[in-house]
């Protein structure tokens, strides 16, 4: 084994929520990301749909255990000394595959190796070996100090900092749009409450929000009334504009306003579309899914799929169907912890 070391760190990720194209429901997960060499290592898996054991909405007692697993305080729950490092976001089902990996100790350090696809006990690491990634070496003090933390602290699964305020606000006329919304996101994990006026909103309710979302009816004055009210309460939030009355769509506009995670850690960093194509930047190999959203004349939606495909880090300009984003259309990105969303421009 090199005595070569590699550096061990934790930061804060989520797998975005989302409402789908036919009409199926992704929740939204928060959780921690081990950092390698200063890369997400979730990041090296270019086409997953994943989330660590560390995640914000487990229980105390299971997340301690899965800490001390990952710290070698525990027997491994798989044969051969494997441990799970990513599993499904859904129902963390062995069956329904996990990115599995030996952890031991090599005097004072830990070593992961031999990770692997896994939807069983045994493991073939010739047919399912992730043959690019690791060894990694980590000093064990660093190590230990990193995961530590998380049993001293047991909230820093969701964030380092303060706790994150994964609720929204819906300001807006249409009723009927807004409890569809609040539904959705309460279903996907998002806390959602609507309401015209929030002036008269207690300070301490107006803290628990993390983001205020506005509907296309809301004028000028009334958004200056709430952005008030906020201010008095002394909380700083994110605001949407909602592009149009679409769920789906403004559910992909909340989860990117609720996201807290530093740009540099994003895997899509930028969306626009223009002369009938999609500019998108990606900062590692990631499948990226692209959804168009458009309006007709009778305000009827029309949803198409654009996009389902792995791309490489950097700028891609991908040519899009004109029918499917003429007139009022929206186009949707989504990939492994991030969501942007974007009007078409004619």
């Amino acid at each position: 084994m090199s005595a070569v070391y590699a550096h061990f760190g934790l930061t804060p990720a989520m797998r975005a929520g989302a409402v789908l194209a036919d009409g199926g429901y992704q929740v939204h997960r928060d959780f921690v990301d081990f950092i390698v060499d200063g890369r997400p290592l979730l990041h090296r898996l270019s086409d997953l749909d994943a989330v660590s054991p560390l995640a914000s909405d487990v229980p105390p007692a299971i997340f301690t255990a899965q800490v001390r697993g990952l710290l070698l305080e525990a027997d491994a729950p798989l044969p051969d000394g494997r441990y799970v490092i990513y599993g499904c976001p859904e129902c963390a089902d062995l069956a329904c595959g996990a990115v599995t990996a030996v952890i031991e100790r090599i005097d004072d350090d830990y070593v992961w190796r031999d990770f692997a696809w896994q939807t069983e006990g045994e493991v073939d690491l010739r047919l399912n070996g992730y043959h690019g990634i690791g060894p990694f070496r980590f000093e064990g003090g660093a190590y230990r100090s990193a995961l530590g933390a998380l049993l001293d602290r047991p909230d820093a699964a969701a964030d380092p900092g303060p706790a994150p305020r994964r609720r929204v606000l819906l300001i807006g006329a249409r009723v009927a749009v807004l409890a569809r919304l609040a539904a959705a996101l309460r279903t996907i994990g998002i806390g959602a409450d609507f309401t015209r006026d929030a002036e008269h909103v207690p300070a301490d309710e107006l803290r628990g929000y993390g983001a205020v979302a506005f509907g296309r009816a809301i004028g000028e004055q009334e958004r200056t009334a709430v952005r008030r009210a906020f201010e008095r309460a002394g909380v700083e939030v994110a605001y949407v504009d909602g592009l149009a009355p679409i769920v789906p769509l403004l559910v992909a506009q909340i989860e990117h306003a609720l996201d807290r995670s530093p740009r540099e850690r994003r895997r899509l960093t930028a969306l626009s579309v223009t002369d009938g194509a999609a500019d998108i930047e990606v900062t590692s190999p990631c499948r990226v899914r692209l959804t168009a959203y458009r309006l007709d004349r009778l305000y009827r939606t029309h949803t198409r799929e654009l996009l389902d495909d792995v791309l490489e880090p950097g700028h891609h300009r991908l040519p899009l169907d004109a029918k499917a984003v003429r007139g009022q259309s929206y186009v949707v990105a989504r990939t492994t912890g991030s969501v942007l969303v974007t009007a078409v421009a004619h």
